[in-house]
């Protein structure tokens, strides 16, 4: 199983819009370290047969595909409703037509209202005759739910955000928990034994609906992964820093970072 991290930055990616000459606003990343630019956090898994899951559809999702050099995927799981997850939908029209057919899409049933009031359009059934806006196939999961979609399977993890709830999966020996500040016992013991954690790590100091650096340190010591690889970083968190301050074990992503997992 291949798991490509499109994106691993928060909602205003890194460098922020902003700055005295309108370069951005870098934080404390340092600009000239490339694995610092981070678009919206989305991942690809692509398993053994080819075909692929899309995790979340952010506004950055047609350059990150062409970065990374994916030209179709044949499902997407959606983690919550936030447009910085949810706001690139309309780019699955050119998957569409790369697999020719409508695109499987999965997420919770809060999430999966909000999509059909935002992107009502993409609802309607298809005729048939070609693909002039995104065509999708709804599926409502919930939490602890089985899901097998594009020859994977995988178990649907749940998560508090704040003041709303979030998903996350376990595929195999791989979870991804982006946009977590809490899990229940219960979530925590279905993430037992993994190989390898994409888990979101916002910044170094507590933060009101996102993890940070001890909150993630905690859980590994709980969860106790081979290897724990963060995403969904903010301004604060420097990749060459990081690197430096983590614990063996444990590193931040970059946005084109490929892993291997069973």
């Amino acid at each position: 199983m291949k798991i490509t991290l499109l994106g691993c930055g928060g909602s205003a990616g890194v460098p922020m819009v902003g700055g005295d000459d309108g370069a951005g606003v870098w934080g404390q990343c340092d600009p000239s370290e490339p694995r610092n630019i981070r678009s919206r956090s989305s991942i690809v898994i692509e398993g053994d047969d080819g075909r692929r899951l899309l995790v979340d559809t952010g506004p950055d999702l047609r350059s990150q595909l062409l970065s990374a050099r994916i030209s179709a995927v044949h499902g997407v799981f959606y983690t919550h409703p936030h447009s910085d997850h949810v706001a690139g939908l309309d780019e699955l029209r050119a998957i569409n037509r790369v697999i020719d057919a409508p695109l499987p899409i999965a997420a919770n049933a809060e999430t999966m209202a909000e999509l059909q009031s935002r992107f009502a359009y993409v609802f309607q059934p298809w005729n048939g005759e070609g693909f002039y806006r995104p065509v999708v196939e709804p599926q409502i999961v919930a939490e602890r739910q089985f899901v097998a979609m594009c020859g994977l399977g995988f178990s649907v993890l749940g998560q508090r955000h704040g003041r709303i709830r979030s998903l996350g999966l376990r595929c195999g020996d791989f979870a991804y928990s982006t946009d977590v500040d809490f899990f229940d016992d219960g979530t925590l013991d279905a993430l037992a034994n993994l190989d390898t954690w994409v888990v979101g790590c916002f910044q170094h100091d507590p933060h009101p609906a996102h993890a940070w650096i001890d909150l993630v340190l905690e859980w590994r010591a709980r969860i106790r992964p081979r290897r724990m690889v963060l995403t969904h970083m903010g301004p604060d968190m420097d990749y060459r820093t990081l690197c430096d301050e983590l614990p063996e074990g444990v590193e931040p992503g970059f946005d084109g970072m490929v892993l291997e997992s069973h």
